[in-house]
């Protein structure tokens, strides 16, 4: 009995040296983790909450467009932009927002929100269309050189066609038909048969003398 008795005490002595040595970091650590955790819950409650204002502010954007109040439309694109940033509503409305732009003849700020759109959306359909819109407005304003270097970002397959496009007009509004017929070549190449579009680009090419393949 004395023998367990003082196995159990050297025990008890070890544990207690141990926990001297280790505890307060023990302790630290699990205060990390639990901190850590508690954050990461958080942020997931905050994201989805985001997500579901900016949906809502989303649709106050899209209503007010269909009932053509700029205004209204104006200041939802605007909330979604400085207080949404982070969700993928916020790109979107800043094209919107550029094409309610373009049709008021105000192609400055269509031009810095499609910019914002290219630079800050997370999915490649909504940066590729961006860059397309931008390269319009830019092409627009004759600066040729800034639409050329848009149109010379990467992009999806799916909007190779309409890239090459763009390309071509910018380079025949610049005198450089060669470069021009080469790039509707390009875009008539990426397209599919049963694309109405290809009739646009072929018209393009018999007005340059060159001829689709």
């Amino acid at each position: 009995m004395a023998t367990y008795d003082l196995d159990e005490q050297e025990r008890l002595d070890e544990l207690k040296a141990w926990w001297k040595r280790w505890g307060n970091l023990l302790m630290i650590g699990l205060a990390v983790v639990i901190a850590v955790a508690a954050g990461w819950r958080y942020w997931q409650n905050h994201v989805v909450t985001q997500s579901l204002e900016a949906a809502t502010v989303y649709e106050q954007l899209t209503q007010s467009l269909a009932a053509n109040d700029a205004k209204a439309a104006r200041e939802a694109g605007a909330m979604l932009i400085d207080q949404y940033k982070g969700t993928a509503y916020a790109p979107r409305a800043a094209l919107l927002l550029a094409r309610l732009n373009v049709g008021a003849k105000d192609l400055k700020s269509a031009q810095a929100q499609l910019e914002w759109a290219a630079a800050n959306s997370k999915e490649p359909a909504v940066r590729d269309l961006a860059r397309l819109r931008l390269a319009g407005v830019q092409l627009d304003q004759k600066q040729y050189d800034a639409a050329l270097k848009t149109l010379s970002a990467t992009h999806s397959d799916a909007f190779a066609f309409r890239f090459h496009d763009l390309k071509g007009d910018v380079l025949l509004a610049q005198n450089k038909s060669a470069e021009a017929r080469a790039a509707y070549q390009a875009a008539f190449g990426k397209m599919a048969e049963d694309n109405p579009y290809r009739n646009i680009v072929e018209l393009k090419l018999d007005a340059l003398g060159g001829e689709a393949k």
